[in-house]
């Protein structure tokens, strides 16, 4: 019952007392400052303080008053604590109900009270709470806000809210403010079919309301400033709290909020939160506070709102010092902090009463904050608080302060001691007194003077004990004496003293006269210094003292003379000290003693008005002069008429005379005398008593009932009377009086009259005022109190229900004095029966009581309301509420339909008014819509809980009709509207039939099926979802699901991605447009076996011997394996000491070990192993590496013997080729055949050195001299054995061997050149170059030592070649070659894609050259198109192909690649794109988009959308009603239907919907229309007259400027599209001329078995890509046709696989020009393999699928001749009579059709690019046609770079230097290819076929000419025999001619024999002839034999003619001769056919 009493308990946790112990006073709960309560439940309120020990609490109003007891009304508790009962609203009083209080705890220590308590009573009031309409657009925010009634808005709240009788969730677009509103965002026409309401709770009654139904009306945008809606206002709020301030705004386009604060952007912290209802702030602080501004704007305007916030810190009140314990006459401070919130006040109370300023007590400060207390007494003690306000909120604290006797006493001193002179010593006093006293020292009653001499000090502990030193450093005898230490303070003052004796002569110091108060004590001190002495004696008058017992002598000298009489103790007194036998010294001293005055003790008789006084004051004793005064009551009297007081002195007496006594003669008189000696005083009381009397009498009087009533009685008298009041029930004679009980209630007022604060019935009867004071008779006069009671309501129904349409009776009663009339109101209007006939009102009495009736006939619906009946009369006024509620049957449910499935619907209703009465049940009844009502099913009973239902076990595709009714306890509605519904599709019932599976791969399963039984299909299939699983160890069981299609009765589908050889489980399931069926049984099936995904494990390796090794390892994890083991390989290769690799050799075994056997001793190796199954070799594991142990050493590779002199030879050699093992060191061997020694003799030498001398040898005798190496196995083969002879003349011999010496570039070599002879020989250096030598001169980088040796600093590709060091002197010369190989990062590989998946990408390459080094691996880097964030992969160097996994499906890839070797990373290959299968989703036509629609809801279609073989990622969705402009956006799941919800009923949509995966989005869109309610559908929209007007004119302003846009960025978007073309077709080249290339060439890491076939000729063809081939029977091509179609199929192709040649660039100016520096590709370097081009595919198959057509077309005159990818060339035509010059024809190509659409046929599976492989047949074919027909076409080389490669490198200036380290040329792309003659059997047919022009090269083309070419005549000029280039290219001196030198072997490198080399000569001499009978065909410098005759070819050595209008042109054909190879030169020579060679460039 009492709800504040459990608001009181909890704080009792908080209690905070001052160490509760100690002050004995605290507070509980000291923040209690408001208490309100219900006056139905009434409140217990505990007092908030108390004490320890029991302190005595007592309640009082702020006021001061006592609080009083009212019976029923108000009671205070013996433990303190208030109670306030329940109470009717008549009883309401205000100076109770409603007022402040406070309560007080008082024990010893003091008296505290709490700050002021507000304790408001709330009583039951009729209210109504309502929700006003609302107006919003769609999208914008709507505001509904609880309207609260003032009266009670602070104790009601807004609990929640409803939508439809259902509660709204805050949360999506709902949000409830902390303020009780609603908004209602991104509002929607759906949102305008629904009511809204508000539940209110009141505070204290608990009573709950709902308002009525709002509605909210939804506009379509309309463009608009802004409006606000809601609003914030400026308020107070406390620190520590959240504050929302509401800022909502309405307009269209949206508006845009901006918040300010102070004129500035809000800060960024955490605690401030924009959300929809506006600005939250939490944890508020005092800096929040400011003014705040929120801007809202759109397009249209802005609107603002502002408001000024405070942040308010609660204040807090700290008073210092706390429990403080002083002395009497202290000064006290007092402080009091104040935290929090400026503008306070402060008061202050002792003892809970005001503090008034007055001598003793101040108060300072600003604020009032100090409180000072000067000369505090005793009454001063107490509690003191500090009061802290400010508007309504009170902080305090308080101390407690205890005044004590602080009088000083001595708690430590120093004792009688005896010093010597310069003897230091120290004096210690310590006092406590309160205050802390302070301490003063005297010596013979001289002050202590602090000087040199005496040193003092002083101070204070923290427990007030002062403590006080007096430090003497050095003595002398006068510093002796009596030491004193007085402590003084405010209180009094206390004194300690003791001797203090410095040896020393004793003397006296002087004293000086004492004068005494007779009857007081006196001390006379016998001030001696010196020690020792024997004794002090006092004499008087010659006697020795004491001689009476008031004289006392103290050992030290002092005399005490008790009570001091005059003429006894006045004299001389004299002291006398011994200070040895019989001698004394002497000092006198005079005493004077005064007498103090007497007063004869006197009394003061009582006396009465009017009488004389007479007072006498007589001195009995003392001396004169006496002087006497007169005090009354403190204060002089000042004898005169106004004080009617006479004083009359003599002598020693004084009198007062009062002549006529009056009661302000009452007093207390005072007698003071006073003399020389002291001041005497004598008091007594006057006392003038006055009988009492009526001042005031009482009367009779009336008092109303509850009101307070004063009793009036005023009497007056001395003594002042005493008032008693009497009273005596009844109205007759009073029979009996009793004394009125005072309580808070009835008090005496201090002037006699009788206060009754609530007068009650009781209170009447008689009442007597009766006073006396004791003199005279008692006075008493009687009253009649009469009690009247105001009209008042004793009994009414507080609640009464009626039903509708029956009478109700409404009763209220009433009492008061009569007349009483009575009034009944319905809410706030007065009801009028007269005019009402519905009321009737009666009106009866009985007894003091009315009774008034109130009759409705018949009650309604609007009577539902508050009833009120109001009582008056002339006292007051009373009144009864009445609350009716009229019940009914409920109203019918609204019905609607929420879902529609096929056997289920969903159903939702609003109960939009119960009846007054709980609904008890719904009924909902439905039925076939062709059925009647009679045959209808029910659901009964349905829970009143609930607002929707699900109706089940219906029908698919069905129509049903449906109603509903609700139930209360009155009775059912009426049935509702009835709805009309039809019943969705249901999924299958019955799964897919046949399930088959079938492994395809090790990563796929094809599975089949057929459809499921046609009855169970209930619908149409629409596709299948197959599900499937792994079913091996560790998997989750889970299916995984992949959707297809339905394409017939039978499907098929594969299921790829799997893991490679797992056991799969599958099932199929079909769906319709309703759902998916029930799955198909499980199926397993195993995929196929793949390679191995792991190396095998622990690989380890043991060398055994010199030549054998064992391998072991362990089998890699089962579940990598991927298949059943079948084996192991071991792969292994040796690692030369020069960083070369060895052939890669492997071992195949079942075993997990393996023998190696026949390896190379004392060699390194790599090995791994790895594991293979069926499907082929799996991952090798990490290279290990193992070194065979050592052996026996080979023969050394070389050996040198020659004199040196006549006795001495010198013998040098070179290390073995195998040294197997570490050399130890050299024997050297030399025997004379016949010396007939049988040993050789033996020499030894260190392994460093390679040369020995063997001297004392015999000159002219022949020796032999062999060596052998010696290594820890022992002694090796020896060398073969050379012969010489020592001699005095010893011609040039080299001592160092020639041979390849092979390093890497940048570094330094040396080459040594060591010789011997006599005279000593000079040495020279040259390099071979072409077919001469360049002698090599010392420079920054090279260097010729004085030993021979030649030294070449950073060495680069072009330092490679043959350096021949000569020795020569007098007698012969001696030469070695070396040749230098310089090694070279390797060149960039070539990069095409071999297939794609929708996950993955294979790539092929070819690695180009190695650079001199064998290749260690390559990088991949691939990245996504349109990103740069590569990813590397490391490749080992044994694989050409890589498939990049786990790739995005449909998605364009960026792929390179660079290989590595010993020297570093070769160049990255050109970039290649290629895509994922995949493509974006596309939404199937011959789905239906919309499965199902009603009035407000439509279901989509989702399974219609096909993935396009990459799984669908995000769907979204957007619809608007036709017609309006803001779009509604949803984002859906993939599943198989959706539907969209709350739509408006008869309402024509736009649908948009978009489905994306990774390759991109899919888009469609459509119109729909919702049916009516009944479920009829609309007619299409007809555009009105004039509708879209606006969008007309808009159009209309809006084209113009569209177009614009459109034209600039479609000129942007071609030129860009032009770029990105241009970079495509270099890329698309770039890829098929590697395929060509990998069609042709054989690996390039494969060597060469034999020598090299010669050498070859390359022309360069940049940018597009040439697919060469021989065609036969094409029609020649007429001068009048300008086009000609060529397509794919036209083409084939057919090769010679015999054909074979090496190439040299030929560069020519003019094309060096324009297309850039070339590149030599030759593979015919020293230490290099040339590489073969060999397999050519024999049958081209034909591309259907990719077919082309391509136009070929005949520029016009004007057109430029260099125009790009156009191709020219000179022919001449031969005939039986030679050659004929025809006119040069140019030709060029373009696409006439787009084959860029997709980019897919660039990656297909079939070509890399098929478009260009197209192009460049189209050409050769036109040239085919026109020119040569007959002509065999083969391409020998081809590179293609992006010239936007970072890692291009141009070549070098010199032409002929253009490519020396393999660097890119600076042209995008080049193509070589040759042209060779037609076959014999052609000849007739190319009779007229055009043969290439003859070009003679100038001096500077010549120049450039490979060395091969320059040495044919033909391109020399008649006459010239030498070179006439200055210079030798480096890379041309490396094929120097071949004929003029043999070269040494060395290591792995080949060489040409001299019959090959002579056959390539031949090759030079001319060309085979072309005919096919006899004959010779004379070209320009070439013969070329006919076939008929069986002669070989012979050579041309000379030229006798040259083609004037050909030798200087240098055309766009860049025409030259190209040298066939020595193989095809050796089947013209069989066949009697001349060579010759046409080539092309393609620019």
């Amino acid at each position: 019952m009492w709800l504040v009493t459990l608001l009181l308990l909890y704080s009792l946790q908080e209690v905070h007392s001052e160490d509760v112990g100690s002050t004995r006073l605290y507070f509980v709960n000291a923040s209690l400052q408001r208490v309100t309560y219900s006056s139905s439940v009434g409140v217990s309120l505990p007092c908030p303080a108390g004490g320890t020990p029991s302190a005595i609490l007592r309640w009082y109003l702020a006021t001061g008053d006592d609080i009083y007891d009212v019976p029923h009304i108000r009671h205070v508790h013996a433990n303190g604590t208030l109670q306030l009962y329940p109470f009717s609203p008549s009883a309401y009083n205000s100076y109770i109900h409603d007022n402040d209080y406070f309560c007080t705890a008082e024990n010893q220590a003091g008296k505290i009270r709490s700050p002021n308590i507000r304790i408001k009573a709330v009583f039951r009031e009729p209210y109504t709470v309502r929700v006003a309409d609302q107006r919003s657009m769609r999208g914008n925010v709507a505001v509904f806000k609880c309207l609260i009634p003032a009266a009670v808005q602070e104790y009601v709240s807004v609990v929640s809210w409803e939508r439809d009788t259902v509660s709204i969730v805050p949360g999506n677009r709902f949000s409830l403010t902390s303020f009780g509103a609603l908004y209602i965002s991104d509002v929607q026409k759906e949102d305008a079919l629904s009511t809204y309401r508000c539940i209110t709770k009141h505070k204290y009654s608990g009573e709950t309301r709902q308002s009525n139904g709002a509605r909210l009306s939804v506009m379509d945008p309309n463009e608009s400033q802004p409006t606000i809606l809601d609003r914030f206002q400026a308020g107070e709020v406390y620190a520590g709290q959240s504050i929302e301030l509401p800022c909502i705004a309405g307009g269209y386009p949206s508006p845009t909020v901006r918040w300010l604060k102070d004129g500035r952007p809000l800060p960024s912290d955490a605690r401030w939160t924009r959300r929809l209802t506006g600005l939250t702030i939490s944890d508020l602080r005092q800096e929040d506070s400011g003014s705040y501004v929120c801007e809202v704007t759109n397009s249209f305007g802005s609107r603002e709102v502002s408001g000024q916030l405070h942040v308010i810190d609660p204040l807090r009140v700290t008073l210092s010092p706390k429990n403080l314990k002083t002395g009497i006459s202290s000064t006290l401070f007092f402080t009091c902090t104040v935290e929090g919130s400026p503008e306070y006040t402060i008061t202050w109370y002792r003892n809970t009463e005001p503090i008034v300023p007055d001598q003793h007590i101040s108060i300072q400060g600003q604020h009032n904050d100090t409180l000072q207390i000067t000369a505090a007494q005793k009454f001063h003690s107490g509690a003191y608080q500090c009061f802290a306000s400010r508007k309504g909120h009170t902080a305090q604290d308080f101390s407690i302060i205890l005044l004590e006797d602080g009088t000083p006493r001595i708690v430590s001193s120093f004792s009688e001691r005896v010093v010597n002179p310069g003897e230091p010593f120290s004096l210690m006093c310590a006092a406590k007194g309160a205050p802390p006293p302070s301490i003063t020292w005297t010596l013979d009653d001289e002050p202590v003077v602090r000087d040199s001499t005496y040193k003092t000090s002083q101070y204070t502990l923290s427990d007030g004990l002062t403590v006080s030193h007096v430090n003497v450093s050095s003595p002398l005898i006068r510093d002796g004496g009596v030491y004193r230490c007085v402590a003084r303070n405010s209180a009094g003052s206390a004194e300690y003293q003791a001797r203090i004796n410095v040896r020393g002569p004793p003397r006296i110091r002087p004293m000086r006269d004492i004068t005494a108060v007779a009857g007081r004590n006196t001390y006379i001190t016998c001030r001696v210094i010196g020690y020792p002495y024997y004794s002090i004696k006092w004499l008087k008058d010659g006697m020795q003292l004491p001689d009476n017992h008031r004289q006392v002598v103290f050992e030290n000298g002092t005399l005490r003379l008790t009570d001091v009489q005059k003429g006894a103790d006045e004299g001389i007194y004299l002291c006398s000290v011994l200070i040895q036998p019989q001698v004394s010294i002497n000092q006198t001293v005079h005493v004077t003693v005064k007498v103090p005055p007497l007063i004869q003790p006197f009394d003061i008789p009582s006396t009465s008005v009017g009488k004389l006084m007479y007072i006498a004051c007589v001195v009995s004793s003392g001396d004169m002069p006496i002087r006497i005064t007169w005090h009354k009551d403190g204060q002089l009297i000042v004898p005169g008429s106004a004080s009617g007081v006479a004083i009359e002195t003599k002598e020693f007496m004084s009198s007062l005379q009062i002549s006529k006594v009056t009661l302000k003669h009452n007093g207390n008189y005072t007698c003071i005398a006073s003399n020389a000696a002291a001041t005497v005083s004598w008091e007594r009381q006057l006392i003038v008593t006055v009988p009492p009397r009526f001042v005031v009498q009482p009367n009779n009087q009336d008092c109303i009932y509850g009101k307070a009533g004063v009793l009036n009685c005023s009497v007056e008298g001395y003594p002042p009377p005493k008032v008693m009041w009497k009273h005596a029930k009844g109205v007759g004679n009073p029979q009996q009086y009793h004394p009125v009980p005072l309580t808070g209630r009835i008090q005496i007022m201090s002037n006699g009259s009788l206060l009754i604060r609530h007068v009650l019935e009781d209170d009447r009867g008689y009442y007597l005022c009766q006073a006396s004071n004791g003199v005279g008779s008692d006075i008493s006069k009687s009253m009649i109190l009469t009690v009247k009671i105001p009209a008042m309501i004793t009994s009414h129904p507080n609640t009464t229900m009626a039903r509708k349409g029956q009478t109700k009776e409404l009763n209220c009663t009433a009492r008061g004095e009569q007349p009483i009339i009575i009034r009944w109101e319905r809410g706030d209007t007065v009801i009028d029966a007269e005019r009402n006939p519905r009321y009737s009102i009666t009106i009866n009495k009985k007894g003091d009581e009315v009774i008034s009736t109130l009759k409705l006939n018949p009650a309604e619906r609007g009577d539902s309301v508050f009833f009120s009946c109001h009582a008056i009369n002339s006292y007051g006024e009373g009144r009864g509420l009445i609350q009716l509620t009229v019940q009914e049957p409920p109203d019918p449910p609204e019905l609607e339909v929420r879902e529609v499935k096929d056997r289920s619907m969903n159903l939702r209703w609003i109960q939009r008014f119960d009846g007054n009465s709980i609904i008890t049940s719904y009924d909902i009844e439905y039925k076939n819509k062709s059925d009647s009502w009679d045959h209808m099913y029910t659901t009964r009973n349905i829970s009143p809980t609930n607002n929707q239902a699900n109706i089940v076990e219906l029908h698919p595709a069905c129509v049903y009709s449906i109603r509903m009714y609700s139930y209360n306890k009155i009775g059912r509605s009426l049935p509702s509207k009835e709805l009309t519904i039809s019943t969705e599709e249901a999924p299958p019932d019955g799964p897919p039939m046949d399930v088959v599976l079938q492994p395809m791969t090790s990563q796929s399963i094809r599975v089949t099926w057929r459809a499921p039984k046609k009855e169970l299909q209930n619908g149409v299939i629409r596709g299948y979802q197959i599900g499937y699983r792994e079913n091996g160890p560790g998997s989750n069981g889970q299916y995984s699901i992949v959707e297809m299609k339905a394409t017939g009765d039978s499907e098929v589908y594969t299921l790829d991605n799997l893991k490679k050889f797992a056991q799969y489980g599958v099932v199929v399931q079909a769906f319709n447009r309703a759902g998916t069926g029930p799955s198909s049984t499980e199926i397993n099936a195993t995929t196929l076996e793949d390679v191995p995904s792991e190396p095998p494990q622990n690989v380890r390796a043991i060398s055994v011997t010199s030549d054998e090794a064992v391998i072991t390892w362990a089998e890699p994890p089962r579940l990598t394996l991927h298949g059943v083991l079948k084996g192991y390989r071991v792969v292994f290769w040796s690692l030369f000491p020069d960083g070369e690799w060895g052939e890669m050799q492997n071992i195949t075994t079942t075993r997990e070990q393996v023998e190696l056997r026949g390896l190379e001793k004392f060699t390194n190796y790599s090995v791994q192993v790895l594991a293979y199954t069926q499907a082929g070799d799996g991952v090798r594991s990490n290279v290990l590496y193992i070194q065979t142990r050592e052996d026996l050493p080979g023969p050394p590779a070389g050996i040198k013997a020659v004199p040196s002199s006549p006795s001495s030879v010198v013998v040098s050699w070179l290390p073995p080729l195998k040294p197997n093992g570490v050399i130890r060191k050299y024997t050297i061997y030399c025997s004379s055949p016949g010396s007939g020694q049988p040993a050789p003799s033996e020499y030894e030498a260190n392994p460093e050195m390679l040369f020995y001398r063997i001297t004392h040898l015999t000159r002219g005798k022949q020796y032999h001299i062999w060596a052998a190496a010696v290594t820890t196995a022992g002694r090796g083969n020896i060398s073969a054995k050379v012969t010489v002879e020592p001699a005095g003349k010893v011609p040039a011999k080299i001592l160092s061997f020639g041979g390849t010496v092979t390093t890497p570039w940048m570094k330094e070599v040396r080459l040594p050149c060591s010789s011997v002879g006599e005279p000593a020989p000079t040495i020279k250096w040259t390099k071979d170059s072409e077919d001469s030598a360049i002698p090599v001169t010392a420079d920054s980088q090279r260097q010729i030592l004085s030993n021979g040796t030649l030294v070449l600093r950073s060495v680069k590709a072009e330092d490679s070649g043959y350096y021949t060091c000569t020795a020569t002197n007098t007698l012969g010369f001696d030469t070695i070659i070396v040749n230098l190989v310089v090694q070279v990062p390797p060149d960039q590989p070539r990069l095409t894609v071999s297939t794609t998946s929708t996950s993955s990408i294979t790539l092929a390459w070819i690695p180009g050259d190695n650079g001199g080094s064998s290749i260690r691996g390559f990088v991949l880097q691939y990245s996504v198109d349109n990103t740069e964030e590569w990813r590397d992969v490391f490749i080992s160097s044994s694989e050409r192909s890589f498939r990049l996994d786990n790739l995005r499906c449909g998605t364009w890839y960026k792929v390179k690649l660079a290989a590595k070797n010993s020297v570093g990373s070769g160049r990255i290959s050109e970039i290649i794109e290629a895509k994922t299968h995949g493509r974006e989703p596309v939404f199937n036509k011959d789905q239906p988009l919309l499965t199902h629609i009603n009035s407000t809801h439509a279901g989509l279609n989702l399974q219609g959308w096909t993935s396009g073989g990459c799984p669908i990622t995000d769907l979204m969705l957007d619809f608007r009603p036709k017609g309006t402009w803001a779009w509604q956006s949803l984002k859906a799941n993939s599943t198989s239907q959706l539907f969209l919800s709350e739509l408006r009923e008869a309402t024509w949509y736009e649908l948009k919907m978009k489905a994306c995966n990774s390759a991109g989005c899919g888009n469609q869109s459509s119109q729909f229309a919702t049916t009516d309610y009944d479920g009829s559908t609309i007619p299409p929209i007809k555009s009105a007259r004039g509708e879209g007007d606006d969008v007309k004119k808009l159009f209309s302003i809006g084209s113009p400027v569209i177009l614009v846009t459109l034209g600039v960025a479609l000129l942007f978007i071609i030129r860009k599209k032009r770029k990105e073309k241009r970079l495509k077709r270099l890329r698309d080249a770039k890829s098929l001329a590697e395929m060509l290339i990998s069609k042709n060439n054989r690996s390039i890491d494969t060597p060469v078995k034999g020598p090299p076939q010669g050498p070859r000729l390359h022309i360069d063809i940049p940018r597009v890509q040439l697919l060469i081939e021989d065609k036969e029977g094409i029609k020649q091509i007429g001068e009048d046709k300008a086009a000609v179609p060529v397509t794919d199929t036209e083409f084939s192709q057919s090769v010679n696989p015999q054909n074979f040649c090496t190439g040299v660039s030929l560069h020519h100016q003019a094309l060096i020009q324009n297309s850039g520096p070339l590149i030599d590709m030759s593979d015919i370097r020293p230490g290099t393999n040339p590489v073969s081009r060999k397999s050519i595919k024999s049958a081209h198959s034909s591309r259907n699928r990719y077919s082309s057509q391509w136009t070929l077309s005949r520029p016009s005159q004007s057109q430029s001749t260099a125009s790009a990818r156009t191709l020219t060339s000179d022919w001449r035509t031969m005939g039986s009579h030679g050659i004929t010059a025809t006119e040069s024809d140019s030709y060029s190509a373009s696409l006439s059709q787009d084959t860029d659409k997709g980019r897919n046929s660039m990656v297909s599976t079939e070509s890399a690019s098929s478009t260009y492989e197209e192009l460049a047949r189209a050409y050769e074919h036109a040239k085919l046609e026109e020119h040569l027909q007959h002509a065999k076409f083969t391409i020998t080389e081809c590179f293609i770079s992006d010239s936007s490669s970072d890692q291009m490198t141009t070549g070098t200036n010199d032409p002929a230097d253009s490519m020396t380290s393999l660097s890119t040329p600076s042209e995008p792309g080049i193509c070589r290819f040759t042209a060779s003659p037609p076959k014999p059997q052609d000849y007739d047919r190319g009779k007229n076929v055009a043969v290439p022009i003859p070009h003679r090269a100038n001096k500077s083309e010549f120049c450039n000419l490979p060395l091969y070419m320059k040495t044919d005549p033909f391109f020399r000029k008649q006459g010239e025999l030498h070179d006439p280039c200055p210079a030798v290219p480096p890379r041309e001196a490396s094929i120097r001619s071949l004929t003029q030198r043999a070269y040494h072997t060395q290591g792995r490198h080949k060489t040409l024999d001299p019959a090959k080399q002579q056959a390539l000569t031949l090759g030079h001499s001319g060309l085979g002839s072309l005919g096919a009978s006899s004959g010779t065909a004379t070209l320009p410098q070439r013969t070329l034999t006919m076939p008929s005759s069986n002669n070989a070819a012979t050579a041309s050595t000379s030229s006798t003619s040259s083609n004037p209008t050909s030798s200087n042109k240098v055309g766009g054909s860049r025409d030259s001769l190209l040298e066939s190879s020595s193989s095809a030169l050796g089947r013209l020579q069989k066949q009697s056919v001349g060579a010759y060679s046409k080539s092309y460039t393609l620019v």
